[in-house]
């Protein structure tokens, strides 16, 4: 192990198991699936396989992919996800989403919705202020604390 102990490894994917069983975070933050394993870290959110998949083509500069379980996490990683989630990053990157909007079906309307909202920032709300939004009340309950 790479200056990890077993005991930061197994807290770790504690505190990403318990983020993973609140509501806000049971399904994809991009088309809503059911059971999200993946996560951006650098985004903050938890994703499905298939948008796993195009997150990792829109390139490390926009979204950053690791399994919640195959990966080995670190602290900034998993605070990340902590004090983004899905509801909250999804007021901030589809503030402006047509309330009409349908998630997509299709890989190929999968991969240009996740491309305008987090490459072009289509949706984005780009007045809230990302740290303030980070640091904020979540929209759900707490998961566990804050790794150390």
């Amino acid at each position: 192990m790479t200056g990890k102990s077993v005991k930061d490894v197994d807290r770790f994917q504690a505190v990403l198991n318990s983020l993973l069983a609140l509501e806000e975070n049971k399904y994809c933050a991009d088309c809503e699936s059911k059971g999200p394993r993946w996560a951006s870290w650098n985004l903050g959110i938890f994703v499905c396989i298939r948008c796993a998949g195009i997150h990792r083509n829109l390139g490390v500069h926009i979204s950053k992919v690791k399994s919640v379980n195959l990966d080995q996490w670190t602290q900034e990683q998993v605070q990340s996800v902590q004090e983004m989630g899905n509801a909250k990053a999804k007021r901030l990157y589809e503030a402006f989403l047509p309330k009409c909007f349908q998630r997509p079906e299709s890989d190929q309307s999968a991969e240009i919705f996740i491309r305008d909202k987090y490459d072009k920032k289509k949706y984005m709300d780009k007045v809230i202020d990302i740290q303030m939004l980070r640091v904020g009340p979540r929209a759900g309950n707490q998961a566990g604390s804050e790794p150390r």
